[in-house]
């Protein structure tokens, strides 16, 4: 009886030993599992840091050469309305020293065909300044038959993302697009007929 009762009580530890060692098991597998889990979420944020710093890298240099596009899929105006745009029709570029604003806001015709006004000038007054956390501003006057306005874009560090405010010398009827700043060769806009 006594050799019985220690057989139940030998299996009976064994089996709690099995199951304590079975949990543990499981359960370093699911550390192991969130662990990899993690692990790849950094690498995946690494990695796309490195892309921003390239996109930036690439994006001051377009600012520099005088050659870049800001591809906007958001206009606010004046009062703070916002719509969201085509990219490939709501631009401001700039190839050496001729400057392009096209807004169109719209998915009917327009003065330019494609929903809105495009108004082509010179650009004057250049200047690109970079403050002490690397976020990079660039300003310029742009002067031609259907426009004169100061334009003043902002690029923050670490991406390509910018926006740029239009803001016209005669009017008040000032307008931010909001979008992606591209070296030209890289921009595919479509720029309708201009003032």
């Amino acid at each position: 009886m006594k050799q019985r009762f220690l057989a139940w009580a030998l299996i009976g530890a064994l089996s709690c030993i099995g199951a304590v060692g079975a949990q543990a098991a499981t359960q370093t597998d699911k550390d192991a599992a969130k662990q990899e889990k993690v692990d790849k979420k950094a690498m995946k944020k690494r990695m796309q840091a490195v892309l921003d710093s390239v996109s930036f890298v690439r994006a001051v240099e377009a600012l520099e050469n005088h050659d870049f596009v800001l591809e906007a899929d958001r206009l606010m105006f004046k009062r703070g309305e916002t719509a969201y745009v085509s990219s490939g029709t709501n631009f401001v570029s700039l190839k050496g020293d001729e400057a392009v604003v096209q807004v169109a806001p719209y998915n009917v015709g327009g003065p330019n065909g494609v929903g809105g006004v495009t108004v082509e000038g010179r650009a004057s007054d250049i200047k690109i300044e970079t403050d002490k956390k690397g976020n990079v501003t660039f300003s310029m006057n742009v002067l031609g038959s259907g426009i004169s306005a100061s334009v003043y874009l902002s690029l923050p560090v670490g991406g390509n993302n910018a926006s740029v405010t239009v803001d016209p010398n005669f009017s008040s009827n000032r307008i931010t697009l909001s979008g992606t700043l591209l070296p030209t060769e890289q921009s595919s806009v479509y720029q309708g007929r201009s003032f």
